[in-house]
């Protein structure tokens, strides 16, 4: 078993490499991210870099795993989860910094679609995402279901589907037309589901 200091100055190189990483990700874009550019970034040989990882897709999965984990905090609040007055705009918040990190965005498109295909190094981690971001919603929908603010009849694992269908599909629309506001869709969804009201079009 390693030493204790040894895995520790690990689990830091292993973050210094994800920070860097979003970074880099974010600002040159995916197909121009390489590792030899991240192992630069972060004073490591390529093969030292990977070593943190295994092997070039599952460092990339890493990133998008730890991509979430940044969001979560920033958009979901200390409790690690938004109450059913904060959800529409922690969504749309979220898509609108999306916006703003068009690498990030087309790693993840990239990798969503390729690793349908249940050998890809990402399928797992793609499959549990989908299923715990559905819980998650469908948990939040009950408890805006229960203060008054949604129908009583509404189902609320059909509509966590289309939420994030919605999300995505914006998303590649997004890609090719860089004109079109994700965020003011989403609001504007809201604004259907919920009634017209300026929570959804919250600017942080």
């Amino acid at each position: 078993m390693a030493p204790r200091g040894s895995y520790s100055k690990g689990i830091a190189k292993r973050t210094e490499i994800l920070d860097a990483a979003l970074e880099l990700v974010a600002r040159v874009g995916f197909r121009r991210t390489t590792v030899r550019e991240l192992a630069d970034a972060v004073g490591l040989s390529q093969s030292g870099l990977l070593h943190h990882f295994g092997t070039k897709e599952q460092l990339f999965t890493e990133i998008l795993r730890y991509r979430d984990e940044v969001d979560r905090r920033t958009f979901a609040g200390p409790a690690g989860g938004t109450g059913s007055g904060e959800l529409p705009a922690a969504i749309v918040n979220l898509v609108r910094h999306n916006a703003e990190v068009p690498g990030l965005v087309q790693l993840y498109s990239r990798y969503s679609s390729e690793a349908a295909d249940p050998g890809h190094p990402a399928h797992d981690f793609f499959r549990q995402r989908y299923e715990q971001a559905r819980g998650d919603l469908t948990e939040t929908i009950t408890r805006l279901r229960t203060a008054g603010r949604l129908p009583a009849d509404l189902d609320g694992d059909r509509l966590a589907v289309l939420v994030f269908a919605m999300i995505d599909g914006l998303q590649m629309q997004w890609m090719y037309d860089s004109s079109i506001d994700m965020a003011d869709h989403i609001a504007f969804f809201w604004e259907m589901i919920l009634g017209a009201g300026p929570e959804p079009h919250s600017r942080s």
